[in-house]
């Protein structure tokens, strides 16, 4: 069975809902308490304004690659084809490490979290770890149909909450709910609207990057995507709009109800009791908040496993089919007309990370937070294969419009804002660091980075690999799976 052959299960309302749900999680749930309380909510609202702003772009430019070129292991497949194969073989290699650890890591809370319910302490953390990895499991090895209905729903649950969220938040704040006109005297209490000077918003801004993180595997839909060219489009529009509403929406109802002063907003603990969300819903008079809040984290948290074991499957997939992993994790299966090798071998490297947490789980969680900054390694790389792309069409003669199906928004205005905002997310995570002389806090910000081109080096060394030369580029729309 060829590659081409790979299901189509995945429909438009699938690909638009797996994006807005890929960038909504724990980080809203529940970091954005701290993020208002660091930043104000000034600083807080601007941020996430910031990195709304970058992610239209962003997702402009993934929409335009994965519309062009709809494969699965996009990020892998456009650095290789329209870049350097050296960092397509890095870009993917880096962004299968994140996703099998995301995903593990998101099993192993989630068994945590399910523990806040008295009834279900009857089992232990580890065995709920199983109980979730098994369904995890279940939902990538049928078809993906399967796995598009159960992440459509999932993150249907989280879109509900929030939406219900904000609309009581407004009636709380005009004193319809709750009994009290909170309106917006919090905005301007103490130092507000903007406390912490440029080192705490830096660290907010890098904290609203991360949240957002998630949206671009919506690229990777794309070679499972049944119209691509109608899918991809109509997801970069509705995506921006909902994440920037959701995120800006949200922040703008608990800034004005709780005062960035408020010592439960840090929620330094991490319980769902201090969830802004749980304690706006608590001043509503709804009993039952922690338990509301504490079911859709664990509904964000499975989501996000599951959708990062389609993508880290997809992108060892892509990886064999481009020559950058063993060639028997390239093979679609008879049956189910999906990549079984990778999904399996995938699912192997999920369960042992589960398996050795149980030994030593503070060091999966650093390795995760080394590697997840590399995030912005493979946002960068989209651009510049966007780049790259744009300028191929010009060297070649050809004419754009006979070339793209979708030509992402703004461009080239709008990749230049990407470009502003990755460098300020990747300069300021260490601003803090700089400023306290914590040179080892700063090489460890720096690490993953270094690592990334280290990859790159060594393919490069082994293979012999050269830059994709313009004028040489392919032009032709080709789906691959």
């Amino acid at each position: 069975m060829s590659n081409n052959e790979m299901e189509r299960g995945l429909k438009s309302r699938h690909v638009s809902m797996i994006a807005i749900g890929g960038a909504i999680g724990t980080g809203l749930f529940v970091a954005t308490g701290g993020v208002i309380s660091q930043a104000g909510p000034g600083g807080a609202l601007v941020a996430y304004l910031i990195i709304g702003v970058m992610l239209y772009f962003l997702m402009n430019s993934i929409g335009e690659l994965a519309t062009f070129y709809p494969v699965s292991g996009a990020f892998s497949a456009f650095s290789t084809r329209f870049i350097d194969p050296s960092v397509g073989f890095a870009v993917g290699w880096l962004y299968l490490l994140i996703g099998v650890l995301v995903s593990a890591v998101d099993i192993i809370v989630a068994a945590n979290v399910i523990t806040f319910w008295e009834p279900m302490q009857f089992i232990s953390p580890f065995g709920w770890s199983m109980i979730f990895f098994l369904i995890i499991v279940l939902l990538n090895v049928f078809t993906v149909t399967l796995y598009g209905e159960a992440e459509y729903w999932l993150s249907l649950i989280k879109v509900v909450t929030i939406f219900v969220f904000i609309v009581f938040g407004v009636l709380m704040i005009f004193g319809i709910l709750g009994g009290e006109t909170y309106g917006f005297k919090n905005y301007t209490v103490g130092e507000a609207p903007f406390v912490g000077g440029m080192a705490g918003f830096f660290s907010v801004l890098l904290i609203a990057g991360f949240s957002v993180g998630g949206t671009e595997v919506v690229a990777v839909t794309a070679g499972e995507s049944d119209e691509p060219e109608k899918s991809m489009p109509k997801a970069v529009k509705q995506v921006f709009w909902r994440i920037l509403i959701f995120y800006i929406g949200s922040i703008a109802v608990i800034a004005a109800i709780i005062p960035y002063t408020d010592p439960m907003l840090l929620n330094e603990s991490g319980s769902v009791n201090q969830s802004p969300f749980t304690i706006v819903f608590d001043r509503i008079g709804i009993a039952f908040a922690a338990s509301v809040i504490n079911a859709v984290i664990l509904t964000a948290l499975l989501s996000a496993s599951n959708s990062m074991l389609y993508t880290a499957s997809r992108m060892l997939f892509s990886l064999s089919n481009n020559g950058h992993a063993p060639a028997f994790l390239g093979k679609i299966s008879h049956r189910t007309r999906s990549p079984l090798s990778a999904i399996i071998t995938i699912i192997i490297a999920i369960f042992s990370i589960i398996i050795f947490s149980q030994f030593k789980e503070n060091a999966i969680f650093f390795l995760l937070e080394l590697v997840g900054s590399l995030v912005i390694a493979v946002w960068g790389s989209n651009v510049w294969a966007q780049i790259r792309l744009r300028k191929a069409i010009k060297v070649q003669g050809k004419n754009i419009d006979d070339v793209l199906p979708f030509k992402g928004k703004g461009y080239p205005f709008g990749t230049v804002i990407v470009v502003l905002a990755l460098l300020l997310l990747f300069l300021g995570g260490s601003v803090n660091s700089f400023l306290s002389l914590d040179f080892k806090g700063v090489f460890s910000h720096f690490l993953p980075f270094i690592l990334f081109a280290l990859a790159i080096f060594i393919h490069k060394v082994v293979t012999g690999s050269k830059k994709v030369k313009l004028e040489d580029i392919d032009l032709e729309r080709k789906r691959k799976a």
